[in-house]
C-alpha cells in the first residue's frame, strides 16, 4: 500500500480500513475505520491536514489536499466519486460528491448534501445539508429524497464490504 511519512508527518489509518497498493497516502493524514480508499486515489498532508471519517468511499483517481498548515475535513460515510478533487474544503456526514465533480478551497459540502458529476463547487460557496446542486458553478437544484438516501446508503454499504474483502480477496497473477 502507498503509505508514507514525510517531514515526520505519519498517516493514520483506521481500522478495516483498505488503501489500495497503487493510492497515497501522504503525510499528516487520517483514515478513519471500515474506510474505501480505491487505486489511483491521492490523499495528500504533505503542509496540511487531512481528516477523513469512518466509512468513506474515497474511490479511484480522487484527489485531497489542503492548504498549508489548513484542514481538509471529510465525514463519516461520505461518498467520493471516481476522479472528483476535494481541497481544502469541508464535506459533512453522508455527503456524495459525484464523478469528476470538483469542491474548491473553503466551500462546505452539507450532511447528506450530493454534488453532481462534473459539477463545481467554487471557493467558500456552502450547499445546505440536504441539497443536490449541478453545473459549472454548482447550484442548487433540488432536495434530497428518501429514495436517495436508500440508494446511497446501499452503494455507500458495497464500499464498506469491499474494504473487508480486498486485503483478502486481492491476488496478484503470475508475471
Amino acid at each position: 500500500m502507498g503509505v508514507y511519512e514525510f517531514e515526520n508527518r505519519i498517516p493514520v489509518i483506521g481500522n478495516n480500513s483498505y488503501v489500495s497498493h497503487s493510492a497515497s497516502v501522504i503525510g499528516n493524514v487520517t483514515v478513519g475505520n471500515e474506510c474505501y480508499i480505491a487505486p489511483g486515489a491521492i490523499i495528500k498532508g504533505d503542509y496540511g491536514e487531512i481528516r477523513i471519517g469512518n466509512g468513506t468511499s474515497v474511490q479511484d483517481n480522487v484527489i485531497i489536499h489542503a492548504r498549508s498548515n489548513e484542514i481538509t475535513m471529510i465525514g463519516d460515510n461520505v461518498t467520493l466519486g471516481h476522479g472528483c478533487i476535494v481541497h481544502n474544503a469541508t464535506v459533512h456526514d453522508e455527503a456524495v460528491v459525484g464523478m469528476g465533480a470538483i469542491v474548491s478551497d473553503y466551500a462546505v459540502v452539507g450532511k447528506w448534501a450530493i454534488v453532481g458529476e462534473g459539477a463545481v463547487v467554487r471557493a467558500r460557496f456552502e450547499v445546505p445539508d440536504g441539497k443536490i446542486v449541478v453545473g459549472i458553478p454548482a447550484n442548487v437544484i433540488g432536495n434530497v429524497q428518501d429514495h436517495h438516501k436508500e440508494e446511497l446508503t446501499r452503494f455507500k454499504g458495497i464500499y464498506r464490504d469491499l474494504a473487508r474483502r480486498y486485503p483478502i480477496g486481492l491476488k496478484k497473477l503470475k508475471d
